[in-house]
């Protein structure tokens, strides 16, 4: 079993707040930045976390919400209405803060550095490899890629305005039969990509939805594309986290 902490570190005299966990030995390991989706840090990605973990990464959970704690959302318009007035900027700054506390660590090869996320995380994981130093590798789990409205304070850039400045290998990880991210952004992104030629995989799953890795929601799990995507991502790490 992993071993596991609940974790501290700070960004400009502000303590945020984070789930840890990394494998039996001194290491120094290979490290991953793990983003939740919008509901926060719960025990589904407290768990992804161990499993990292006893896969052979040091795994660090952010708490997107250390300042005001997780947010009451009891349906998809309260969900979609705290998504577009949560600050981009503060979020990304935040992950840059957690890339750096990792890389500080004596047990972390500040070589290898990767980030990974869900829905809402996954948005950011590919946004975060857009714009946060030090990060070799992406793995996004159905990130959202289109913004309907952007402002300069909460929403200045989309994902997809941000694809351009990919600085890492990339793993998009979406359902074909997804309603919140409709293929034909997936198919901007890899249009981008190749444009740019970025290091970069696409996989969509036929007959998978949104949150389709997600077993603790019997509407949303798919178990074959789940267990595809966990072997390509944990493969994918392997290769540029090497």
């Amino acid at each position: 079993m992993p071993q596991t902490a609940e974790l501290t570190f700070q960004r400009d005299g502000e303590t945020l707040l984070g789930y840890a966990a990394w494998p039996d030995g001194r290491g120094p390991f290979a490290a991953i930045v793990l983003i939740p989706d919008v509901r926060g840090l719960h025990e589904h990605y407290r768990d992804i976390t161990r499993r990292f973990a006893q896969e052979g990464f040091l795994t660090l959970a952010v708490d997107l919400y250390s300042r005001e704690g997780p947010p009451v959302l009891p349906d998809m318009a309260a969900a979609f209405k705290w998504m577009r007035e949560l600050p981009d900027p503060r979020v990304l700054a935040d992950l840059d803060a957690a890339v750096e506390f990792l890389a500080r660590r004596s047990d972390v090869r500040v070589d290898a550095i990767g980030i990974t996320g869900f829905c809402m995380g996954g948005q950011y994981a590919l946004m975060a490899a857009c714009t946060v130093s030090q990060l070799a590798a992406c793995v996004s789990w159905y990130g959202m890629l289109r913004y309907t409205q952007k402002d300069d304070r909460a929403k200045p850039a989309s994902p997809l305005d941000l694809a351009p400045q990919l600085a890492c290998p990339y793993l998009g990880l979406f359902g074909a039969d997804d309603g919140l991210i409709p293929q034909v952004d997936v198919d901007e992104l890899r249009a981008i990509l190749q444009r740019r030629e970025k290091t970069f995989e696409i996989k969509s799953y036929t007959g998978a939805g949104h949150a389709f890795f997600n077993d603790s929601r019997a509407d949303a799990f798919r178990p074959d594309a789940a267990a595809d995507a966990w072997t390509r991502a944990l493969a994918f790490f392997r290769r540029h986290l090497r």
